[in-house]
Protein backbone atom coordinates (compact mmCIF):
# COMPACT_ATOMS: atom_id res chain seq x y z
CA UNK A 1 0.00 0.00 0.00
CA UNK A 2 1.29 3.18 -0.75
CA UNK A 3 1.76 5.30 2.40
CA UNK A 4 0.42 9.26 2.40
CA UNK A 5 3.77 11.36 1.84
CA UNK A 6 4.77 8.08 -1.30
CA UNK A 7 1.16 9.81 -3.01
CA UNK A 8 2.08 13.31 -2.50
CA UNK A 9 5.31 12.61 -4.26
CA UNK A 10 4.06 9.95 -7.20
CA UNK A 11 0.88 13.68 -7.10
CA UNK A 12 3.76 15.93 -8.61
CA UNK A 13 5.79 13.85 -10.14
CA UNK A 14 5.06 14.90 -13.69
CA UNK A 15 6.23 18.92 -12.30
CA UNK A 16 9.25 17.57 -10.72
CA UNK A 17 10.15 16.15 -14.29
CA UNK A 18 9.53 19.09 -15.36
CA UNK A 19 12.00 21.02 -13.14
CA UNK A 20 14.50 18.07 -13.02
CA UNK A 21 14.91 18.72 -17.13
CA UNK A 22 14.94 22.15 -16.76
CA UNK A 23 17.59 22.93 -14.44
CA UNK A 24 21.22 22.68 -15.26
CA UNK A 25 23.22 21.02 -12.57
CA UNK A 26 26.68 22.90 -13.22
CA UNK A 27 29.80 20.63 -14.35
CA UNK A 28 27.24 18.14 -15.47
CA UNK A 29 26.08 19.11 -18.93
CA UNK A 30 27.93 22.52 -18.95
CA UNK A 31 31.26 21.78 -17.67
CA UNK A 32 33.35 24.58 -19.26
CA UNK A 33 31.10 26.74 -17.59
CA UNK A 34 31.74 25.16 -14.44
CA UNK A 35 33.03 28.19 -11.62
CA UNK A 36 36.03 28.38 -9.69
CA UNK A 37 36.16 26.97 -6.55
CA UNK A 38 38.34 29.47 -4.87
CA UNK A 39 35.37 31.04 -3.40
CA UNK A 40 33.71 28.09 -1.86
CA UNK A 41 33.51 29.05 1.74
CA UNK A 42 32.55 32.24 1.59
CA UNK A 43 29.65 31.22 -0.80
CA UNK A 44 28.65 28.41 1.47
CA UNK A 45 28.44 30.70 4.10
CA UNK A 46 26.62 33.14 2.41
CA UNK A 47 24.11 30.73 1.00
CA UNK A 48 23.42 29.56 4.52
CA UNK A 49 22.59 33.11 5.85
CA UNK A 50 20.28 33.46 3.10
CA UNK A 51 17.32 30.77 5.11
CA UNK A 52 16.25 30.69 9.00
CA UNK A 53 14.24 28.58 11.25
CA UNK A 54 12.11 31.58 11.59
CA UNK A 55 11.33 31.91 7.44
CA UNK A 56 11.10 28.05 6.81
CA UNK A 57 8.31 27.85 9.67
CA UNK A 58 6.45 30.65 8.85
CA UNK A 59 6.46 29.88 5.04
CA UNK A 60 5.35 25.94 6.29
CA UNK A 61 2.70 27.32 8.83
CA UNK A 62 0.98 29.02 5.64
CA UNK A 63 -0.42 25.50 4.46
CA UNK A 64 -1.37 24.18 7.76
CA UNK A 65 -5.27 24.22 9.67
CA UNK A 66 -6.18 26.78 12.28
CA UNK A 67 -5.29 23.66 14.93
CA UNK A 68 -2.00 22.28 13.99
CA UNK A 69 -1.23 26.09 13.66
CA UNK A 70 -1.95 26.47 16.89
CA UNK A 71 -0.02 23.43 18.15
CA UNK A 72 2.77 24.57 16.62
CA UNK A 73 2.53 28.21 17.82
CA UNK A 74 2.10 26.94 21.37
CA UNK A 75 5.00 24.90 21.50
CA UNK A 76 7.37 27.96 19.77
CA UNK A 77 5.94 30.00 22.69
CA UNK A 78 6.70 27.03 25.39
CA UNK A 79 10.41 27.23 23.63
CA UNK A 80 10.90 30.64 24.11
CA UNK A 81 10.50 30.48 27.55
CA UNK A 82 11.73 27.43 28.21
CA UNK A 83 15.31 26.38 30.27
CA UNK A 84 18.24 25.15 28.49
CA UNK A 85 17.33 21.80 30.09
CA UNK A 86 14.01 21.86 28.19
CA UNK A 87 14.76 22.89 25.13
CA UNK A 88 15.97 19.25 23.32
CA UNK A 89 12.23 17.85 24.50
CA UNK A 90 10.77 20.79 23.02
CA UNK A 91 12.57 20.88 19.98
CA UNK A 92 11.94 16.88 19.17
CA UNK A 93 8.35 17.70 19.74
CA UNK A 94 8.79 20.42 16.85
CA UNK A 95 10.71 18.25 14.83
CA UNK A 96 8.27 14.97 15.16
CA UNK A 97 5.07 17.46 14.28
CA UNK A 98 6.93 18.88 11.18
CA UNK A 99 7.85 15.82 10.13
CA UNK A 100 4.37 14.54 10.59
CA UNK A 101 2.71 16.94 8.38
CA UNK A 102 5.54 16.70 5.64
CA UNK A 103 7.17 19.65 5.95
CA UNK A 104 11.12 18.91 5.67
CA UNK A 105 12.49 22.46 6.08
CA UNK A 106 11.49 23.59 9.67
CA UNK A 107 11.57 20.06 10.85
CA UNK A 108 15.54 19.92 9.56
CA UNK A 109 16.23 23.03 11.64
CA UNK A 110 14.95 21.31 14.94
CA UNK A 111 16.55 18.17 14.09
CA UNK A 112 19.92 19.85 13.88
CA UNK A 113 19.32 21.38 17.10
CA UNK A 114 19.06 17.90 18.26
CA UNK A 115 22.38 16.76 16.65
CA UNK A 116 23.86 19.79 17.79
CA UNK A 117 23.12 18.87 21.76
CA UNK A 118 23.66 15.42 21.12
CA UNK A 119 25.88 14.63 18.29
CA UNK A 120 25.39 10.60 16.84
CA UNK A 121 25.43 9.30 14.00
CA UNK A 122 21.61 8.67 13.75
CA UNK A 123 20.86 11.98 14.85
CA UNK A 124 22.68 13.89 11.77
CA UNK A 125 21.91 11.42 9.24
CA UNK A 126 18.38 12.41 10.25
CA UNK A 127 19.14 15.77 9.68
CA UNK A 128 20.65 15.24 6.83
CA UNK A 129 18.04 13.41 5.45
CA UNK A 130 15.17 16.16 6.63
CA UNK A 131 17.72 18.94 4.87
CA UNK A 132 17.90 16.46 1.42
CA UNK A 133 13.97 16.46 1.45
CA UNK A 134 13.59 20.16 2.43
CA UNK A 135 15.90 21.33 -0.99
CA UNK A 136 14.19 19.03 -3.26
CA UNK A 137 10.53 19.81 -2.66
CA UNK A 138 11.58 23.74 -2.34
CA UNK A 139 10.41 26.26 -4.96
CA UNK A 140 12.55 28.81 -3.69
CA UNK A 141 15.76 29.30 -5.59
CA UNK A 142 17.48 31.67 -2.87
CA UNK A 143 16.48 28.97 0.09
CA UNK A 144 17.07 26.35 -2.05
CA UNK A 145 21.55 26.79 -1.89
CA UNK A 146 21.29 27.32 1.81
CA UNK A 147 19.42 23.82 2.28
CA UNK A 148 21.81 22.21 0.44
CA UNK A 149 24.33 23.15 2.54
CA UNK A 150 23.43 22.21 5.34
CA UNK A 151 22.04 18.96 3.75
CA UNK A 152 26.24 18.44 3.10
CA UNK A 153 27.19 19.64 6.52
CA UNK A 154 24.82 17.36 8.93
CA UNK A 155 25.78 14.03 6.16
CA UNK A 156 29.88 14.99 6.98
CA UNK A 157 29.35 15.05 10.43
CA UNK A 158 27.48 12.01 10.46
CA UNK A 159 30.49 10.64 8.38
CA UNK A 160 32.67 11.77 11.21
CA UNK A 161 30.97 9.62 13.27
CA UNK A 162 30.46 6.20 10.47
CA UNK A 163 32.80 6.85 7.71
CA UNK A 164 31.42 3.42 6.34
CA UNK A 165 27.97 4.76 6.46
CA UNK A 166 26.35 4.39 3.12
CA UNK A 167 23.21 6.51 3.75
CA UNK A 168 25.32 9.26 4.65
CA UNK A 169 27.57 8.72 1.46
CA UNK A 170 24.49 8.84 -1.04
CA UNK A 171 22.99 11.71 0.57
CA UNK A 172 26.21 13.82 0.40
CA UNK A 173 27.26 13.04 -3.31
CA UNK A 174 23.12 13.71 -3.85
CA UNK A 175 23.88 17.26 -2.10
CA UNK A 176 27.25 17.40 -4.09
CA UNK A 177 25.25 16.73 -7.39
CA UNK A 178 22.31 19.16 -6.45
CA UNK A 179 23.91 22.59 -5.17
CA UNK A 180 27.86 22.72 -5.61
CA UNK A 181 30.08 24.05 -8.32
CA UNK A 182 31.90 20.05 -8.09
CA UNK A 183 29.10 18.03 -9.11
CA UNK A 184 31.06 14.90 -10.40
CA UNK A 185 32.69 14.76 -6.91
CA UNK A 186 29.20 13.67 -6.01
CA UNK A 187 28.69 11.52 -8.93
CA UNK A 188 31.94 9.56 -7.79
CA UNK A 189 30.51 9.03 -4.19
CA UNK A 190 27.19 7.52 -5.58
CA UNK A 191 29.45 5.54 -7.94
CA UNK A 192 31.51 4.20 -5.04
CA UNK A 193 28.09 3.09 -3.11
CA UNK A 194 26.96 1.06 -5.90
CA UNK A 195 29.99 -0.48 -6.29
CA UNK A 196 30.16 -1.52 -2.44
CA UNK A 197 26.28 -2.24 -2.74
CA UNK A 198 25.01 -2.68 -6.46
CA UNK A 199 21.74 -2.56 -5.49
CA UNK A 200 21.29 0.15 -3.51
CA UNK A 201 17.73 1.59 -4.66
CA UNK A 202 18.57 5.34 -3.38
CA UNK A 203 22.24 5.88 -5.06
CA UNK A 204 20.70 3.77 -8.06
CA UNK A 205 17.96 5.84 -8.12
CA UNK A 206 19.55 9.48 -8.72
CA UNK A 207 22.20 7.97 -10.69
CA UNK A 208 19.52 7.25 -13.12
CA UNK A 209 17.70 11.08 -12.39
CA UNK A 210 21.62 12.68 -13.11
CA UNK A 211 22.05 10.15 -16.18
CA UNK A 212 18.55 11.46 -18.02
CA UNK A 213 19.68 15.10 -17.09
CA UNK A 214 23.03 14.41 -18.85
CA UNK A 215 20.99 12.66 -21.69
CA UNK A 216 22.64 8.92 -20.97
CA UNK A 217 19.05 7.43 -21.07
CA UNK A 218 20.44 3.72 -21.64
CA UNK A 219 22.54 4.43 -18.50
CA UNK A 220 19.31 5.79 -17.19
CA UNK A 221 17.11 2.71 -17.93
CA UNK A 222 19.48 0.65 -16.41
CA UNK A 223 19.56 2.53 -12.89
CA UNK A 224 15.88 2.08 -12.95
CA UNK A 225 15.20 -1.32 -13.65
CA UNK A 226 18.02 -1.94 -11.03
CA UNK A 227 15.89 -0.30 -8.71
CA UNK A 228 12.09 -1.20 -9.76
CA UNK A 229 13.53 -5.06 -9.58
CA UNK A 230 13.85 -4.87 -6.00
CA UNK A 231 11.01 -1.90 -5.20
CA UNK A 232 7.43 -1.21 -7.24
CA UNK A 233 8.08 2.30 -7.16
CA UNK A 234 5.57 4.15 -9.21
CA UNK A 235 8.03 7.06 -9.70
CA UNK A 236 11.08 5.00 -10.85
CA UNK A 237 8.75 2.89 -13.23
CA UNK A 238 7.89 6.81 -14.77
CA UNK A 239 11.23 7.54 -14.83
CA UNK A 240 11.85 4.50 -16.61
CA UNK A 241 9.45 5.24 -18.87
CA UNK A 242 10.20 8.50 -19.38
CA UNK A 243 14.25 7.27 -20.27
CA UNK A 244 12.73 4.65 -22.61
CA UNK A 245 10.50 6.88 -24.59
CA UNK A 246 13.73 9.13 -25.00
CA UNK A 247 15.86 6.05 -26.59
CA UNK A 248 12.74 5.74 -29.06
CA UNK A 249 11.39 2.04 -27.32
CA UNK A 250 8.01 2.90 -27.56
CA UNK A 251 6.82 -0.54 -26.59
CA UNK A 252 9.57 -0.65 -23.77
CA UNK A 253 7.88 2.72 -22.59
CA UNK A 254 4.33 2.40 -22.85
CA UNK A 255 4.97 -0.78 -20.36
CA UNK A 256 6.47 0.76 -17.64
CA UNK A 257 4.36 4.03 -18.18
CA UNK A 258 1.09 1.47 -17.23
CA UNK A 259 3.08 0.21 -14.25
CA UNK A 260 3.71 3.67 -13.07
CA UNK A 261 -0.47 4.33 -13.32
CA UNK A 262 -1.10 0.87 -11.69
CA UNK A 263 1.03 1.12 -8.73
CA UNK A 264 0.58 5.23 -8.46
CA UNK A 265 -3.65 4.97 -8.59
CA UNK A 266 -3.54 8.23 -9.19
CA UNK A 267 -6.15 10.19 -11.20
CA UNK A 268 -3.83 12.61 -12.20
CA UNK A 269 -0.72 10.57 -12.88
CA UNK A 270 -3.09 8.36 -15.01
CA UNK A 271 -4.50 10.87 -17.27
CA UNK A 272 -1.26 11.42 -17.94
CA UNK A 273 -0.29 8.21 -18.34
CA UNK A 274 -3.32 8.18 -20.73
CA UNK A 275 -2.71 10.67 -22.68
CA UNK A 276 1.21 9.82 -23.37
CA UNK A 277 0.50 6.17 -24.27
CA UNK A 278 -1.84 7.54 -26.90
CA UNK A 279 0.84 9.44 -28.59
CA UNK A 280 3.03 6.87 -28.75
CA UNK A 281 0.37 4.34 -30.43
CA UNK A 282 0.22 6.73 -33.32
Amino acid sequence: MINKKQIIVVVSVILLMAVLLSLDIKGLVKPKEQPGTANAATTEAAAVSNVSLEQVSATAKEDLNANLAKQVSDLENSLKSASESEKPALHKKLGELWNDVNKPAPAAFYYEFIAGKESNYENWLKTGDLFTDAYQNTSDSLSQPALVQKAITAYQKALEINAKSLDARTGLGIAYVSGTPNPMQGIQLLLEVVKEDPQNIKANMNLGLFSMKSGQFDKAVNRFKTVVAQKPDPEAWFYLASSYENQGLKEDAIMAYLKSKELAADPSLGQFVDRKIKELKQ
